[in-house]
């Protein structure tokens, strides 16, 4: 029974399986079985085994099959037998790269794959050093999209040797040593709509006649072509109708390409007018002008990238005359570019504009050159030593969302000594998110210079010589999300300059700065990084004090705050001291000149706004007392009151715990108890001056209505010995302010509890009357 069953389960597996992997198993044929079998397959992978021959019959077994794709690839085929394919009816994908098949083994390849689903035929890194008319002639009678005969070392390609594969839609030819592309060698191409040609072409710089050739019109049939890769080529240049007919591209890379495209002029791009060019790469090929107008035939561009050149000129504007949509222009790695006044009046769409590392010129001109762009979103002017800007380089630029000004030479313009004071370069800036200024020297930053940035989410101000902050350089940095800071001379990290900076941060890099390990300087710090849920890059070993020198090299989240709290109880006994005295000379010289005035105030309040009135009737209250606690404290406030309330019918606490409505929110409810309670208890105790809720809320509403009321209606149970200032401190509150009856002390020994008890009830019953 145990065998049948097993057998089942073999026999249900292999009917369900879909994907089956039987590679690098040395396999010599690719009969798996006599019967039919593997029905629900739609991959069969046989790569790297030692296939030699393909038959009608090793196939029989997938005559039932949904088998989509099959991988033969680096298998050394050498014979194809007529109708080896037709046994797999819905097979659509091929592979049978490196597998060294010869123009003459490829041909009958394709005569095999005549009449059946195929769709992507991947014949990469094969011995397809020549194809023809004849080639892919089997191929016509197929529906095949994709054609991969990239890594051939194919040099020839005949005169219409695609004609017979109308259908394909994406050919890559990378990796070839193509010699000639003729006005006919993509005949027959109507629907293609990728082509990928990157390193394709011979790559010999002896003499021009040796480099590949592109004849006039070699791109004319493809009239769907939407991607074209050219990149890593040694084309001599462009010619006039180079890609006549390309009417639907829109992605055009030319990367690395030419090898004598030193000017581009008005008649570089002429092949391209009319088509809806998109995106055009010119990266990496040594072009050192642009002439007027050189782009003037690509209306529809969106992205111009012309980065690591050797461009050397001023930029008059007329450059970009024509590029009416352009949305980004890059142009950094640059020989030198000279800015003026009407640089980019061309272009008033540009959203992106690329100038790093260009030797910019010319920037402080007026008005600025980046006025005409009221659409821009980044900017980048890093990496070009950049010293003189003044205040309006930036003005109009309301969109601006990045800016990129790192490794310049910005420091004097933020000097408080520089000739008129520091200019205030980023003001209006007022939907900036990214603001990048590491390595430009600065040793100072004005008050105001981070003001008009209040939605910023990331700052970089690394590698400068920053060491003591304004306080309020950071208090519009409300949505600051990312502060970079590392390799200053930051000594000091405060509260009262990082406090509105640290409050909603994520990521904060401070590395490599010379920390002062004192409590005046890195106490609130080091609390900060204790408790804080922000990433700090490298914090346990990058993060050392330098002074004083018995803390040299100790890492600062290490550093002991503890002595901090109490180090100066003398000075805070000073200022108490002053204070008194400034006040008691305040209050002499008050009532010196103003005596009378006060008297007559007082006596007005008194008897017009105070008066004399009686709160205490029964019927205004529905309990003898709210009780105020600490949550840690609950337990102990159930044990001692509920038994009160049993042995006096009369006595009823309110008791959150019990007490409150249902549905009410908590808030709400903590207010009408104590509107309905005739006295205010306060369980006093360390936790009660450490719950957050307590403090903040409960203290608050119930010494509020005591004094809009006037009523003496509170009463203060101390578990524990707590010190007048700390109850202040915490609470506000202090003993001299209540009644000697309103004060009780719980007691250790047991047998006072009941005259403790008897003192409650006094005080409970005393009346709360009006000051």
């Amino acid at each position: 029974m145990e065998e049948d069953e097993t057998w089942n389960n073999v026999q249900t597996c292999r009917k369900n399986l879909i994907k089956l992997d039987l590679s690098h198993n040395g396999l010599s044929s690719t009969k798996l079985g006599t019967q039919l079998q593997l029905e629900n397959l739609q991959e069969l992978l046989l790569s790297n085994n030692k296939i030699s021959s393909l038959t009608p019959e090793e196939f029989d077994f997938l005559g039932n099959s949904s088998l989509k794709r099959l991988e033969l690839s680096s298998n050394q085929i050498k014979e194809f037998s007529p109708g080896c394919f037709h046994a797999i009816g819905k097979l659509s994908g091929l592979s049978l790269n490196n597998a060294k098949l010869s123009p003459s083994l490829t041909e009958k390849l394709c005569l095999e794959l005549s009449n059946t689903s195929i769709e992507n035929l991947s014949l990469s890194s094969n011995q397809l050093d020549t194809i023809s008319h004849t080639t892919f002639d089997g191929l016509k009678q197929t529906n095949l999209t994709t054609l991969d005969l990239s890594r051939n070392s194919l040099r020839v390609m005949g005169n219409d040797s695609f004609a017979w594969l109308p259908h394909l839609e994406y050919l890559s030819l990378e990796y070839n040593n193509i010699e000639h592309l003729s006005s006919h060698s993509f005949y027959g191409l109507s629907n293609l709509r990728r082509l990928d040609l990157r390193r394709s072409f011979t790559r010999q710089s002896i003499s021009l006649t040796s480099l590949p050739k592109i004849d006039d019109f070699s791109f004319q049939w493809l009239k769907c072509l939407e991607y074209l890769n050219m990149d890593d080529n040694n084309f001599p240049g462009i010619k006039r109708n180079t890609f006549t007919g390309l009417v639907r591209l829109k992605f055009l890379s030319l990367s690395n390409s030419f090898s004598s495209l030193r000017t581009l002029t008005n008649e570089t791009f002429l092949s391209l007018a009319g088509c809806p060019l998109l995106l055009l790469n010119l990266t990496k090929n040594k072009i050192s002008k642009i002439q007027s107008g050189a782009f003037s035939w690509l209306g529809h561009l969106e992205v111009l990238d012309l980065g690591l050149n050797e461009i050397g000129q001023e930029l008059t504007g007329q450059e970009w005359r024509g590029l009416d949509n352009i949305v980004e222009i890059y142009l950094s790695y640059n020989k030198y570019l000279e800015l003026t006044t009407n640089s980019f009046t061309s272009v008033p769409s540009l959203q992106r504009l690329m100038l790093r590392r260009v030797a910019l010129k010319n920037v402080d001109c007026s008005p600025s050159p980046f006025r005409p762009l009221p659409n821009l979103v980044i900017l980048d002017l890093s990496n070009n030593n950049i010293a003189n800007i003044n205040d309006e380089l930036l003005k109009g630029l309301e969109k601006l969302e990045i800016l990129d000004l790192q490794h310049n030479n910005l420091a004097r313009l933020w000097k408080h000594a520089n000739p008129g004071g520091p200019v205030q370069f980023l003001k209006g800036l007022f939907h900036l998110h990214i603001l990048n200024l590491g390595s430009n020297g600065f040793d100072e930053i004005p008050v105001e210079a981070f003001k008009d940035l209040r939605e910023l989410k990331s700052i970089d101000l690394g590698m400068n010589n920053l060491n003591i902050l304004p306080q309020s350089v950071f208090d519009n940095q409300v949505s600051l999300k990312s502060l970079s800071l590392q390799k200053n001379l930051i000594t000091s990290v405060q509260k009262t300059v990082f406090g509105p900076a640290f409050r909603n941060l994520s990521y904060l890099d401070m590395r490599f700065n010379p920390f002062d390990c004192t409590c005046e300087s890195i106490a609130w710090f080091v609390n900060w990084i204790n408790s804080t849920h922000t990433n700090i890059s490298e914090l346990s070993n990058h993060y050392l004090c330098n002074t004083p020198p018995q803390y040299h090299g100790y890492p600062v989240m290490l550093f002991d705050v503890s002595p901090c709290k109490d180090s100066a109880p003398f000075e805070l006994l000073f200022m108490i001291n002053i204070n008194i005295l400034l006040i008691f000379i305040f209050i002499v010289l008050l009532i010196h000149f103003e005596g009378w005035r006060i008297s007559f105030y007082w006596n007005v309040s008194v008897h017009r706004v105070l008066g004399f009135k009686e709160i205490d009737r029964a019927e205004q209250f529905e309990y003898a007392a709210y009780i105020i606690h600490a949550y840690k404290d609950r337990d102990w406030v159930w044990k001692h009151f509920s038994p009160m309330e049993e042995e006096d019918h009369t006595l009823r606490f309110c008791l959150e715990e019990r007490d409150f409505e249902a549905g009410v929110l908590e808030l709400e409810a903590i207010v009408n108890s104590i509107r309905r309670s005739r006295k205010i208890i306060f369980v006093v105790t360390q936790n009660l001056l450490k719950d957050p809720l307590c403090k903040r809320f409960k203290v608050h509403h119930a010494v509020q209505q005591a004094i809009e009321q006037n009523l003496d209606s509170i009463i203060l149970i101390f578990l524990e010995e707590i010190p007048d200032y700390k109850l202040n401190h915490a609470l506000c509150l202090r003993r001299g302010m209540f009644k000697s009856h309103c004060i009780l002390n719980w007691p250790v020994q047991k047998e006072r509890v009941n005259a403790f008890h008897h003192k409650l009830k006094v005080a409970l019953g005393s009346r709360n009357s009006a000051h």
